[in-house]
C-alpha cells in the first residue's frame, strides 16, 4: 500500500478471522496484535507469528493487554471449558439452552460437541445457521440442513416476516428443509440442547420456559444484569431451572501476555486495549506509555 507492506497474521480470538497486522516501511517494522489468546482452540496461529520473528527484527509491537489487572486470571482452555458444559449436560433433566455468540466459533464448535457427546441434538437459530453457512468455506464445521442431526430453529419475527425468511432461505435453501419449531423442541425438551437468547422468550415461548430447563450463559457476565437478563432469570427461577455460567476470555491471559512478548522480543512496546498499562513497564522491559491520540 504505497510505501508500506501490510501482512495480515490469522490470530486466536472470540471473534472468528482476527488477525494481527504487520506494518513494514522504511526498514522499519510494526506488529499490531489486535485480540488475541493463546488459550483457545487455535494455539498454532501465536506458535507461527513467534516463529516468524525468530529471526527477524521488530522495531515496535503494539499489545493488547485487557487482562492486566483483572485478578484470579487462571488458564482455562476452550477444551477445559467444553469438558464443564458437557458435565453440566450431563445433570441436566430438561431442556438446555445455550446463550453465546456464535460468531465465537470456538464455543459454538464447543456446544456442538457437548451435545454429541451427551447425547443431545443440538438446535442452531437461523443466525447461528447462517455463520456456520458463511464459515464452511474456511473451516470444516457442519452445515444445519447438510450435516444431518442438526435442525433449525427460526424464531418466529423470522419466519412470519416473508422478505426475511425468503432472503435466508434463497441462499441458504438447505436451512428452511432443517426447521424444527418450538412444539417439537418442547414434546421432549431432554432430547434437545438450544441456541438461546432473550428475545425469544416472549415471542416464541409465550414467557414460559419448560420445566427443570438448565440455561448455560457463555458470555460476558456482566450482561445478566441487563433487564431482558433479570427477567429471563426469574422465569428460569418459576421453571425450577437453573441459570450457570460457563464461559472464558477471548483476550490473552496476563501470564500468556508476558511470555508472548518476550518471544517477539521487540524493540519497544506499546501498550494498547488495557485499563493496566502501568503492569507493563512492571512486567515488561522497553516499554514507552502513550496517550490517546499520541
Amino acid at each position: 500500500i504505497g510505501e508500506f507492506r501490510v501482512t495480515a497474521f490469522p490470530v486466536d480470538h472470540s471473534i472468528f478471522g482476527c488477525v494481527a497486522l504487520l506494518v513494514e516501511a522504511d526498514e522499519k517494522s510494526l506488529l499490531y496484535t489486535g485480540d488475541l489468546r493463546l488459550h483457545g482452540r487455535k494455539t498454532g496461529m501465536a506458535k507461527r507469528l513467534i516463529k516468524f520473528f525468530q529471526n527477524r527484527q521488530l522495531d515496535v509491537l503494539l499489545m493488547e493487554g485487557t487482562h492486566f489487572g483483572i485478578p484470579n486470571d487462571e488458564k482455562v482452555t476452550e477444551y477445559d471449558l467444553e469438558n464443564e458444559i458437557v458435565g453440566h449436560v450431563q445433570d441436566a433433566s430438561g431442556l438446555v439452552l445455550a446463550c453465546f455468540s456464535p460468531q465465537h466459533v470456538d464455543r459454538l464448535v464447543g456446544f456442538i460437541r457437548a451435545a454429541k457427546r451427551t447425547g443431545r441434538i443440538f438446535v442452531a437459530d437461523a443466525y447461528t445457521a447462517f455463520v456456520l453457512y458463511l464459515i464452511s468455506g474456511e473451516t470444516s464445521v457442519p452445515v444445519p440442513g447438510k450435516a444431518e442431526g442438526m435442525p433449525v430453529f427460526f424464531p418466529e419475527d423470522i419466519w412470519k416476516n416473508e422478505k426475511k425468511r425468503r432472503w435466508l432461505v434463497n441462499r441458504c435453501p438447505h436451512m428452511g428443509v432443517a426447521r424444527i419449531t418450538i412444539e417439537e423442541v418442547l414434546t421432549d425438551p431432554s432430547k434437545y440442547l438450544m441456541v438461546f437468547r432473550p428475545s425469544i422468550l416472549e415471542h416464541d415461548f409465550r414467557g414460559r420456559l419448560p420445566e427443570n430447563v438448565l440455561c448455560l450463559h457463555s458470555r460476558w457476565d456482566g450482561y445478566l444484569n441487563e433487564p431482558d437478563w433479570e427477567k429471563t432469570s426469574q422465569q428460569i427461577q418459576q421453571a425450577q431451572g437453573k441459570l450457570e455460567q460457563v464461559h472464558i476470555s477471548g483476550h490473552i491471559l496476563s501470564e500468556d501476555i508476558v511470555g508472548f512478548v518476550n518471544s517477539l522480543q521487540p524493540e519497544t512496546v506499546v501498550p494498547v486495549h488495557t485499563f493496566e498499562p502501568e503492569e507493563f513497564a512492571s512486567r515488561l522491559g522497553n516499554v514507552r506509555m502513550l496517550s490517546d491520540g499520541e
